[in-house]
């Protein structure tokens, strides 16, 4: 991940920024994160979570791509999840009307150069949505997805070959094998 740094950006100085980007591009209060391309196999993993999801949950919810921005307003954050659910009505930012403020789930594939990233700084925004059920981590490297999911408070499940996904709310499930199928991960 690189990072472009200044002092301190608006947020109106992010969506400039967006707007003539053609990189994705995270905001986290003032400063702007250019996030990197992915490999064939974090392509493939996320289309993979998005069909799964949408058969799992049609006429649920909706499921949508990597470019529907997400929106912490309490952090001042925006960032695109590789997948996001929204079940329900979709509900925007009053400053971005372009950004999401009511995922139910939320989907990350990892990568190298992001995981820690991902399960640390960057869930800790997700966890902060009202509206969030669950924050899934897909593994570029084996058939491993961690399930990070709002109970009487957050639990997290790690899940590999062989196992299901199974998140209660709102009520789906399917195979970590099924997900991975036909995939070639990346070595490392």
């Amino acid at each position: 991940m690189t990072t472009a740094r200044q002092l301190h950006f608006s947020y109106e100085d992010y969506l400039r920024a967006l707007d003539g980007s053609e990189l994705k591009l995270e905001y986290c209060a003032g400063v702007i994160y250019a996030m990197a391309g992915g490999t064939l196999a974090h392509a493939e993993l996320s289309a993979a979570a998005i069909r799964i999801l949408g058969q799992t949950l049609l006429g649920r919810c909706v499921v949508l791509t990597s470019d529907a921005k997400v929106r912490v307003e309490t952090s001042d954050f925006a960032g695109f999840p590789d997948a996001t659910v929204v079940c329900g009505e979709r509900h925007t930012s009053r400053i971005d009307a372009n950004a999401l403020i009511n995922p139910t789930i939320i989907v990350e594939v990892t990568s190298r150069s992001t995981e820690q990233y991902d399960r640390g700084e960057k869930l800790a925004h997700y966890q902060r949505l009202p509206s969030l059920k669950a924050v899934l981590f897909v593994s570029h490297r084996e058939r491993h997805v961690t399930l990070v999911e709002r109970k009487a408070e957050w639990v997290t499940t790690e899940l590999r070959s062989g196992a299901r996904v199974a998140i209660a709310d709102p009520g789906t499930s399917f195979s970590v094998d099924e997900l991975y199928a036909g995939i070639t991960l990346d070595p490392n």
